[in-house]
């Protein structure tokens, strides 16, 4: 089964909690706090397997999950991080954010890694946050949660060379003489339902890929006919070859045939015909002399290299394959990244920047990234730790801001998940 799109989700590792604890050794007695840090949480990895063809294992599973980070403990204790959840892809998958549409990343290269979703930091414990005024603390900071993304996976195969034309023109037959693949051969159209490899050996030290490519018709780029699901796959090829049935069985004419198969690959991607295109005139052991020479020579001055071949029967196959060879060689290859590590980030955002917005008629809600991890990281269980919140908003000037929105003594106030109820001493002074 050839599966090149699937949708999955994945979850990184949370972060560990920070300890709250303090020294109690024999003569010391003033030990201090000694809570330990929470580990980091691990992150979702893509890593581009050359021995895999397709993405049919994540069509069955489709939720992932990194591992969390430890909690700290006592005697300054740090929690473990996080294992990272790996996941194996084949060469060619691009990458997509499912919910913004934003590319994320392409893996065109075996070996090569991407974060897709990165784990959150570990707490800190009751010890970092002490100091010559807050000698004794007693609060410590949960783990930052992990990223969650929604992702596309997009398999594009990597191919030298791809084979397009019409259903039943002998796609399939060509990549089975010229190199080892073995596709399913039938006269019947869409026999061909997923794309096929072969690597065509031309001589010692020199071989290129090879792409048989499901039949395309009109209103591919529409969603016509099967065609449509594997023209990505065509942007990968760095040479076209465009098969022409001149046998005339089908009752077509192979020029009409031609400009449709071109149209729809414009309509696709324009860039498509820019790429250097031999067109192959197959079948010819039975095509009619007077057709086989006008679509040659039709296509020929319109600056076309034509090669008129029999897939069944290998005539003229071998010069087509050493024009190929010959025409990928004066081809530069397309460029590749460096690093063996690639970090994927979302668009950048100030993390100091934040808002109030009144979204209720006793109910504001303030957003920003910063302060809604800084929320997260708060235990609300602790009166020390939530105190300490509060001075934090008092000091960026979310509570003043707040009420210079309007804010009145009672109404509700939103952060991330939380909810609060604003508490405004002058209110209560004045009463």
């Amino acid at each position: 089964m050839f599966v090149d799109e699937v949708t999955i989700e994945v979850q990184a590792g949370d972060g560990g909690n920070g300890c709250v604890a303090f020294r109690r050794e024999k003569y010391v007695p003033r030990g201090g706090p000694a809570g330990g840090d929470g580990g980091r949480g691990g992150d979702v990895v893509l890593l581009a397997d050359e021995r895999l063809t397709t993405l049919l294992d994540y069509h069955f599973q489709r939720h992932y999950r990194a591992e969390r980070g430890g909690d700290g403990g006592p005697n300054l204790r740090h929690g473990k991080h996080g294992a990272s959840c790996e996941l194996r892809v084949p060469v060619g998958t691009v990458v997509y954010d499912e919910e913004t549409g934003e590319w994320l990343a392409d893996l065109i290269r075996p070996g090569q890694q991407v974060v897709v979703a990165r784990g959150g930091r570990g707490g800190h414990g009751n010890a970092y946050f002490a100091n010559p005024v807050q000698q004794t603390p007693r609060f410590a900071e949960k783990g930052e949660p992990g990223e969650r993304r929604r992702l596309r996976l997009e398999l594009k195969l990597l191919a030298d060379v791809g084979l397009v034309g019409y259903p039943n023109v002998g796609k399939s037959t060509l990549i089975s003489r010229i190199s080892a693949a073995k596709p399913k051969i039938a006269d019947y159209p869409f026999t061909t339902l997923v794309p096929n490899l072969g690597v065509v050996f031309v001589e010692t030290g020199r071989s290129f890929v090879v792409a048989d490519l499901p039949g395309l018709i009109e209103g591919a780029h529409a969603g016509q006919g099967l065609g449509h699901q594997f023209l990505r796959h065509v942007e990968r090829c760095r040479v076209l070859v465009h098969l022409l049935d001149i046998s005339s069985m089908t009752g077509r004419d192979p020029l009409q045939d031609f400009e449709v198969i071109q149209r729809e690959l414009e309509l696709y991607n324009a860039d498509l015909l820019r790429r250097p295109m031999l067109v192959a005139l197959n079948k010819a052991d039975v095509a009619p002399a007077d057709l086989r020479d006008r679509v040659r020579d039709a296509l020929s001055e319109r600056g076309y290299a034509v090669h008129v071949i029999s897939a069944a029967t290998g005539d003229g196959v071998q010069r087509l394959v050493y024009h190929l060879a010959e025409l990928l060689d004066s081809i530069p290859l397309p460029s590749t990244a460096t690093e063996d590590m690639v970090v994927i980030r979302a668009p950048q955002q100030d993390e100091r920047a934040w808002q109030v917005m009144q979204t209720g008629e006793h109910e504001f809600t303030v957003q920003g990234k910063g302060i809604e991890r800084l929320v997260k990281m708060t235990d609300m269980e602790n009166e020390e730790a939530v105190r300490r919140l509060h001075r934090k908003l008092e000091r960026i000037g979310v509570l003043q801001r707040l009420r210079e929105a309007g804010i009145q003594h009672g109404d509700t106030v939103r952060i991330a998940d939380e909810e609060f109820d604003f508490f405004d001493e002058e209110h209560l002074d004045a009463q």
